[in-house]
């Protein structure tokens, strides 16, 4: 064998073995991740709205009031802090909202939920202690919202947004729970 092809079955065997290195370091690479990201947009004439998010699986647990705990702030969503980011300001509630990107969390309750919009971007949505990150003090806006209960189990925890019907709103489903912030420019 000449030195050439020798040197291509070196390089592509060094490829190989990194590619099994980084699959063995940090899990199957092949495999569907748990909480898999997802991103949801809406458009709107001039109003441009996002989500960036981390969509956990109900897998036969029990969710809110078990993985997701009454009356403690949730990162909504699993992973990485969920963002919100418009390019128009909003009112949520008797809040008004700057054009900008925020962290997304919310306080699930049996009744109600409140939704708030952090002004600080947080790498992560927990702690080594697995403790939410937000800070109070960079909280823009808040909006408490009833709960809604649906028929049919939600499997993947679903962000959205809804115009169905003239009134904005972003809704959040999951289990067998659908909440929905109204949104107003």
């Amino acid at each position: 064998m000449n030195k050439f092809l020798k040197g291509i079955i070196f390089v592509l065997l060094l490829i190989a073995v990194g590619i099994f290195l980084y699959a063995y370091i940090n899990g199957d690479i092949f495999n569907k991740p748990l909480s898999p990201k997802d991103t949801v947009e809406f458009k709107l004439n001039d109003l441009e709205l996002e989500v960036f998010y981390n969509r956990p699986s109900k897998r036969d647990r029990n969710i809110f009031g078990g993985l997701v705990a009454f009356n403690k702030v949730w990162r909504t969503g699993a992973n990485e802090a969920t963002t919100f980011e418009t390019n128009e300001p909003l009112k949520i509630g008797n809040d008004y909202l700057a054009a900008g990107k925020y962290t997304l969390w919310t306080i699930p309750g049996e009744e109600t939920w409140k939704v708030i919009f952090n002004a600080k971007q947080y790498p992560w949505g927990v702690n080594d202690a697995m403790e939410p990150m937000r800070e109070p003090e960079f909280d823009a806006a808040t909006i408490e919202v009833p709960v809604q209960k649906i028929p049919n189990f939600v499997e993947q925890f679903t962000i959205a947004f809804d115009n169905s019907t003239d009134n904005l709103s972003l809704t959040m489903a999951w289990d067998n729970v659908k909440i929905a912030v109204p949104l107003k420019q």
